[in-house]
């Protein structure tokens, strides 16, 4: 995948980060390798919401972006595995405070709440 050519502008740097993990799920990808190297079943069952088709176009955008590697073993049935290349992890303190941000903001956003998010019931005024 070619990236885009930023211009040296203002924002420029923020654009060029934004454009490698854009979408819905780049980042959600991103955040469920930082816990080690994942099956692409492994991925699927943490993504319900996802199709096949669209893991796998997300997958192969990470990886044409260098921030996901992909290691296929030769077996039948095939073994693909993916986890997060050196400057995938570069980007962990990123996705971290995108959760802990959400997490905080959870009764503002239409998502369903984590497992590990506690939400605390509203106290009456």
């Amino acid at each position: 995948m070619k990236r885009k050519n930023f211009a040296r502008r203002p924002g420029c740097a923020v654009e060029a980060a934004l454009d490698l993990i854009d979408g819905k799920w780049k980042g959600v990808i991103l955040f469920h390798l930082q816990g080690g190297t994942q099956r692409f079943g492994e991925l699927r069952r943490r993504m319900p919401g996802i199709t096949q088709r669209m893991l796998t176009k997300q997958l192969r955008a990470l990886e044409d972006d260098n921030l996901v590697i992909r290691k296929v073993y030769a077996e039948v049935p095939p073994r693909v595995e993916y986890t997060l290349s050196e400057l995938g992890e570069s980007l962990r303190p990123v996705i971290d405070i995108l959760k802990a941000w959400g997490e905080s903001h959870q009764e503002r956003l239409s998502c369903a709440p984590t497992p590990d998010a506690v939400r605390k019931p509203k106290q009456a005024a």
